[in-house]
């Protein structure tokens, strides 16, 4: 048996989640998030959370899925998550269609903006969602934590599986 008969390990998909957490609120968001995707049942996927000014190309061409997590600011997604897109979307641009994402917004009266100028970046880049977006207005209860549990864990499953 030479070495190219030998079995191959499965490579480890990875599930990068992309944020912005400024506040308590956005941070107890991103908290549910990452439980809901590193939970035990899940997997075959490690979790790479990284904050948006900090997410690099490499960062996203080397995972198979992303959720974005970010505040409503003056009816747009944040400047740190802008700034991420700004970055990341031409050199990834034909690198990741087709990987699926989520995407969570908190607000403190609206999130229809920031939903809104998301979904057109992830269009452009042909990601396609895995999950419903969760746009959070007001405080952080348990129904918004298992809602954002959710969103991780079901992001998390679909990168698995791939």
């Amino acid at each position: 048996m030479t070495d190219l008969d030998a079995p191959t390990e499965p490579r480890e998909r990875v599930l990068l989640v992309v944020h912005h957490t400024p506040s308590p609120p956005t941070r107890e968001l991103l908290e549910a998030v990452l439980a809901g995707a590193n939970d035990p049942e899940i997997t075959g996927v490690r979790v790479h959370s990284v904050p948006a000014l900090g997410a690099t190309v490499p960062d996203v061409l080397g995972a198979d899925g992303y959720v974005f997590g970010t505040s409503a600011n003056f009816g747009y997604m944040s400047g740190a998550l802008k700034h991420f897109f700004d970055t990341v979307y031409y050199p990834c641009l034909d690198a990741v269609a087709g990987r699926p994402y989520g995407l969570w917004v908190h607000g403190n009266n609206d999130t229809s903006g920031a939903v809104t100028s998301v979904r057109k970046i992830v269009t452009g880049l042909e990601l396609v969602q895995a999950a419903a977006d969760v746009e959070i207005t007001g405080p952080i209860d348990g129904a918004v934590r298992e809602k954002c549990y959710e969103l991780g864990a079901t992001v998390a499953v679909t990168v698995a599986d791939g």
